[in-house]
């Protein structure tokens, strides 16, 4: 394989990579909301020549290049969270900037630079004659990420009937490797209490107190969880209250939290469940402890109701989808880092729930995502798309 010939006609995209990432970042396009910047990477689809190019009736948008037998999957999530406080932006957000080196705005990093790489990575293929009998490229722009990760695949697997024989996510990694990451999932503590008028408290029974025992043994229970070697430890951390009361004049006769739980190599939702229901005050106060569902429809209102439980994934080191990756990253960049995710992406469901190997290497910085003032980089845009193109010969190469 020729990587020289690669790494230049990647380089040789990059305007055109900038210009279309600048596209999508300037439609807004948050989870259940992302119709406009589908259409965006559909036309863009189109305009490169993808043989196929189609939209689920999730919303999910999928382009196929080449029609060999192996299926070789890219996903990137189109959606993006929302600007947060706007006043933290040193730029506009959905109109970004541009200088030699950077791209600014909303889903720069997380995650359309990703779709980007992949899109061109793909025409790279076509342009230099890499594709073959031994394999068809799938390029995948989903929805819903930020709101429930995996999502759309299981819809992508289970309705649309796509099974690739690997999947790379298209993630932003650091200029690294990841083959991993912790799982999450949603988890709410309910408590009851009784009201009664403020000017007497002891005739109720105050919600918000019982809960505030149940928030410190929570707290503490952080610090005992389960440490695994190579994905690290996993978390908890509450992310919500909520409480009911007849008015503020009145003892509150419900309470409520939410709780983000990332869960470590060997750790399961039932045992996530099973810990918080061992608090002692848990258990002194009778509180319910549940995971929460999602069923928001989609821009196309297709709802596809699952568990809040996004499970953790790992890859070994010497799969044939990490060292055909690691392979074609050396023959045009020297030896890569491989590392894990501190997030999650939609491994969850394609890599645990499916059992399809997943591999991730993407344009831009983890910390970049959900941040103020989000960019990428263009370097990174070249660097994926280059690698992209000559993954799949790598793999297939060596099957």
């Amino acid at each position: 394989m020729d990587f020289a010939k690669i790494k230049s006609a990647a380089e040789s995209y990059k305007d055109d990579m900038t210009k279309f990432l600048r596209a999508m970042v300037r439609i807004p396009g948050e989870s259940a909301g992302e119709k406009g910047k589908i259409e965006c990477a559909a036309a863009e689809m189109r305009k490169l020549g993808f043989d196929k190019v189609e939209i689920d009736p999730m919303g999910n948008l999928l382009g196929y290049m080449g029609t060999g037998k192996t299926l070789i999957a890219f996903d990137g999530h189109i959606d993006t969270v929302g600007i947060g406080n706007k006043d933290n932006w040193t730029f506009d957000p959905y109109e970004d900037y541009e200088n030699d080196e950077e791209i600014g705005g909303r889903g720069t990093s997380d995650q359309e630079g990703g779709i980007v790489s992949a899109v061109y990575g793909a025409k790279i293929m076509k342009d230099l004659g890499l594709l073959n009998d031994k394999y068809t490229v799938l390029v995948t722009a989903t929805v819903q990420e930020e709101d429930c990760d995996g999502l759309c695949w299981q819809y992508i697997i289970n309705e649309d009937k796509v099974r690739p024989e690997f999947v790379v996510i298209t993630e932003p990694t650091n200029g690294n490797i990841y083959r991993g990451q912790r799982g999450r999932m949603e988890i709410r503590v309910d408590v009851k209490g009784v009201s009664c008028h403020g000017s007497a408290p002891e005739r109720g029974d105050n919600a918000i107190y019982k809960m505030a025992e149940i928030l410190g043994e929570v707290k503490e229970l952080n610090n005992r969880l389960h440490v695994d070697e190579f994905l690290g430890k996993g978390t908890l951390a509450v992310s919500e209250i909520f409480f009911t009361s007849p008015s503020r004049c009145a003892v509150a006769d419900s309470c409520a939290i939410s709780i983000d739980r990332r869960l470590t190599d060997g750790e399961t939702y039932q045992s996530a469940l099973e810990e918080i229901r061992a608090l002692p005050s848990v258990k002194k106060y009778g509180a319910e402890v549940s995971m929460y569902k999602y069923d928001r429809p989609s821009y196309t209102d297709c709802v596809y109701p699952t568990d809040c439980y996004f499970p953790t994934w790992v890859i070994p080191e010497d799969a044939p989808a990490t060292k055909a990756m690691v392979k074609a990253f050396e023959g045009m960049y020297g030896k890569p880092k491989v590392d894990k995710w501190t997030f999650s992406t939609n491994g969850v469901s394609i890599m645990d729930r499916e059992g399809i190997p997943c591999i991730g290497f993407g344009p831009g910085k983890e910390e970049e995502a959900h941040a103020p003032n989000e960019k990428t980089w263009k370097a990174d845009l070249v660097k994926c798309a280059a690698v992209y193109a000559a993954l799949p010969t790598v793999y297939t190469e060596n099957k």
